[in-house]
């Protein structure tokens, strides 16, 4: 599954070849030989900020595959639970749903390979805000 295991080497070259990104021009920007460019393409993580170079030569957020594998298969935070959120560090709501992230649960649901309740249950996505989405789906493909 797409967003389950994250192979950031893998996808970054993939960006690179879609892209036709020469390797002259990543070794340059990047200030790497290409030796080190492969082992990235081989490598199933990276340093963040190297990372952030990627996504800025590539115009792709590849953040955004690890903020998907946390909505998706991050546990659901306890209903009452009783800690203090901190002024200094940015503080991100588990439940907001990307347009990726709602297209690729609707692909499931629509193609068969998951049920309603298997969704719920798996992604721990709230049963109204699934039928909203499905409800948002059949009148965009009605209308």
């Amino acid at each position: 599954m797409l967003y389950k295991e994250i192979h950031i080497g893998k996808f970054i070259k993939e960006m690179v070849d879609e892209n036709e990104i020469p390797m002259e021009r990543i070794c340059n920007f990047l200030n790497k030989d290409e030796q080190f460019i492969e082992n990235i393409y081989n490598s199933k993580s990276i340093d963040v900020e190297l990372l952030l170079r990627w996504s800025k030569l590539l115009e792709y957020d590849f953040f955004r595959l690890y903020s998907s594998h946390l909505i998706l298969y991050a546990p659901p935070s306890a209903v009452n639970k009783n800690q203090k959120k901190s002024d200094k560090i940015p503080y991100f709501r588990k439940n907001i749903y990307t347009q990726e992230i709602k297209d690729f649960i609707m692909k499931r649901i629509l193609s068969g390979e998951m049920t309603y309740g298997e969704v719920i249950k798996e992604y721990s996505i709230p049963k109204s805000t699934l039928h909203r989405w499905l409800q948002k789906n059949n009148a965009n493909t009605n209308g």
